[in-house]
């Protein structure tokens, strides 16, 4: 095997919270009082696998490719970006092994949701849902993110060469 064969990426992003914006998590919508901001939908656990899989084949970060200064990228769902990234890893002769997702967010309680997020993104991503962890945790009040200021997530990818 050589040593090309396995490449692992991070990915770490955060987005505010406001009050009266949409709340977008993991490709699906929730009721909350408060939702992430940011120039595309901040959908910040799509987010974080984008930017752990471009780690991963060294293809800089989402903000490169999708820059917040293009306003055609303005209000976009995250899942397309999300497809863009699946594609460019085919190019690149990958495919995922495993995604590790940590979401970092006070309330509201994600336990829920997970299930959702994990059968809507791994269908973007074609791959089967066992190889897509999502978890989520609080800060137990700490920070920004046990503030309720925003919410925070962390992603490793590990990838093989097909």
């Amino acid at each position: 095997m050589n040593k090309e064969s396995y490449r692992i990426g991070h990915g770490y992003d955060v987005h505010r919270l406001e009050t009266g914006k949409r709340f977008i998590i993991g490709g699906i919508e929730i009721n909350h009082d408060k939702g992430a901001v940011g120039h595309s939908d901040a959908d910040v656990v799509i987010h974080v696998i984008c930017d752990s899989i471009l780690g991963a084949i060294s293809e800089d970060d989402i903000g490169k490719h999708f820059p917040d200064t293009d306003n055609k990228y303005k209000g976009i769902d995250s899942k397309r970006l999300l497809s863009k990234i699946i594609m460019l890893l085919k190019e690149k002769n990958y495919t995922i092994n495993n995604i590790d997702v940590t979401i970092l967010l006070e309330r509201p309680k994600l336990r829920n949701y997970i299930n959702k997020m994990i059968e809507i993104l791994s269908e973007i991503m074609k791959i089967k849902k066992k190889k897509l962890s999502i978890k989520a945790t609080t800060t137990e009040g700490l920070g920004f993110v046990g503030r309720e200021e925003g919410v925070a997530a962390h992603c490793i990818t590990l990838l093989k060469k097909k």
